[in-house]
């Protein structure tokens, strides 16, 4: 074994050696002929290139690759601030197209009307979400506005493009709002187009479904509903959502409020409509008395 590590040892050597000169001798005639400057050696060098070169194409292709994710990754972020900027962009087109539609039908009333005495303008204040309490079997939300500010229970709750809900309970400095998908909220609408009155019922649900409607086959999806103002809960033509066939083929409405960010909410100042608890008296006594015929008596013969 001794006697044949020294043979490889002996042939090893040597050959090592030589394949170092080999390589200095190459290299130094390739820095040599990289280096004259002559017009044959010029032409001798754009040859070997040409021929070099192209089949070195596949050391290029992991490069090529790599800048090709980078830029396809910067792109991707481009893209990503560009959905963002389109959503917030479309979230106002969609507030500015609902204040049109009221503007146009608010313009449609006083061309059809005249001389109509219109209910005071609504005044709100508004109020910053401080917690969700939402539940299997309750959804409200809690704001930080109360009886300082003025609040009462019961008054319509906006995020300024669709009704949210109502307020139904009052602090000193809080409140607590009942969502219309609640199980127990109950909201008088009427569907424009046909013009039918139903009751939107919450069911912890996200498009809660249309009950007490008389004519359903009059009804289309895309209708928009609003409020109706019937039982003095919340003023009429609050903006609730649009009408969409649920997947249990039920009528439901697609509710116009974002409830996924729900984070400033418009209290609706609403004012107290004027009880008749005596329609007689509307009449004066007088006035009655003054309507009514005068009688005289027929003179007698006696």
């Amino acid at each position: 074994m001794a006697r044949e590590n020294q043979r490889e040892d002996t042939y090893s050597a040597p050959l090592r050696r030589l394949l170092v000169a080999v390589l200095v001798i190459l290299f130094l005639a390739i820095f040599l002929v990289w280096r004259i400057d002559s017009p044959r050696v010029e032409r001798f060098r754009s040859a070997v290139l040409d021929r070099v070169i192209p089949p070195m194409d596949w050391v290029m292709t992991p490069v090529t690759g790599l800048t090709r994710i980078i830029s396809d990754f910067q792109s991707y972020q481009r893209l990503v601030e560009q959905n963002a900027d389109l959503r917030r962009e479309l979230q106002q087109m969609k507030a500015w197209r609902e204040a049109a539609l009221q503007l146009e039908q608010e313009n449609a009333k006083l061309l059809d009307l005249n001389n109509v005495q219109l209910d005071p303008q609504l005044t709100y204040i508004t109020g910053i979400v401080l917690a969700d309490s939402g539940s299997p079997f309750r959804q409200s939300v809690l704001l930080n506005v109360g009886a300082r500010d003025g609040i009462t229970d019961g008054w319509a709750v906006m995020d300024g493009i669709g009704l949210v809900g109502r307020i139904s309970g009052v602090g000193q400095e809080t409140s607590r709002v009942l969502l219309l998908t609640d199980t127990s909220s109950r909201v008088p609408i009427i569907i424009q187009g046909s013009g039918q009155r139903a009751i939107l019922m919450g069911d912890n649900t996200r498009n809660p479904p249309i009950e007490f409607l008389e004519a359903p086959d009059q009804v289309r999806p895309g209708d928009r509903v609003v409020s109706s103002g019937d039982g003095g809960v919340f003023p009429a033509d609050l903006l609730i959502g649009q009408v969409a066939l649920g997947t249990d083929n039920r009528l439901r409405v697609r509710l116009s409020a974002d409830y996924e960010r729900l984070e400033f909410l418009r209290v609706l100042r609403s004012q107290p409509r004027e009880r008749i608890d005596d329609p007689g008296n509307l009449l004066a006594p007088n006035a009655a008395e003054a309507a009514l015929p005068e009688t005289t008596e027929a003179p007698s013969d006696g």
